[in-house]
C-alpha cells in the first residue's frame, strides 16, 4: 500500500463516523482539531461523544446513512460491519477509513501536531503508527520548547 500525504479541504463538508464508542471518540479527538462538522451513527453513542454536541443518531447502520458524507470513518468493533460500510461508501464514491485496518482504507490519518494554522503531519504509510506518534511527540516537544519558532521567518 502506498498512501499519498495530502491536505484536503473539508470546509463545510460532512465527516461521518459509523460507531459511537472508544474508537470513534479517539477519531473525534483528532478530527475536531480541523472541523466541527462531525456526525455519528451508532447503535449506542458513549456519553463522552454525546457531551461534545455533535450530531448523532443511535440506530443500526444503513447505507442511506452515508448520504451527504464527504469522508467516512468506519470505527465499530465489528469487522464485518466496518467492511460493509467501506463497500457501501466505495459504491457511492466516498473515501473511507476503516479504523485499524489499513488494507481496507482509502486514506489514513497521520500523527498530527497543530499550532494555529500550521500543521505538521508524520506518517508511516500505515506501517508503524507508534513510531509516527513518537516522532510527532519529539517534534511537538522541540517546537513547544521555543514557541517563537512559529513566528520566525524561514531562511
Amino acid at each position: 500500500m502506498i498512501f499519498l500525504p495530502i491536505s484536503i479541504n473539508i470546509t463545510d463538508k460532512k465527516i461521518l463516523l459509523i460507531g459511537g464508542g472508544r474508537i470513534a471518540s479517539h477519531k473525534i479527538g483528532f478530527l475536531e482539531q480541523f472541523t466541527k462538522n462531525i456526525s455519528i451513527v451508532a447503535m449506542e453513542v458513549i456519553n463522552t461523544i454525546k457531551e461534545k454536541g455533535y450530531t448523532f443518531v443511535e440506530k443500526p447502520y444503513e447505507k442511506s446513512d452515508l448520504e451527504g458524507a464527504f469522508l467516512v470513518y468506519a470505527c465499530t468493533n465489528i469487522i464485518e460491519l466496518n467492511l460493509r460500510v467501506k463497500a457501501d461508501a466505495e459504491s457511492l464514491g466516498i473515501l473511507t477509513n476503516v479504523v485499524d485496518n489499513p488494507k481496507h482504507c482509502d486514506f489514513v490519518s497521520p500523527a498530527i501536531y497543530k499550532h494555529d494554522h500550521m500543521t505538521i503531519a508524520v506518517g508511516s504509510n500505515a506501517q508503524d503508527v507508534y513510531r509516527s506518534v513518537a516522532l510527532r511527540n519529539k517534534i511537538k516537544e522541540y517546537l513547544e520548547h521555543d514557541p517563537t519558532i512559529f513566528y520566525q521567518p524561514v531562511k
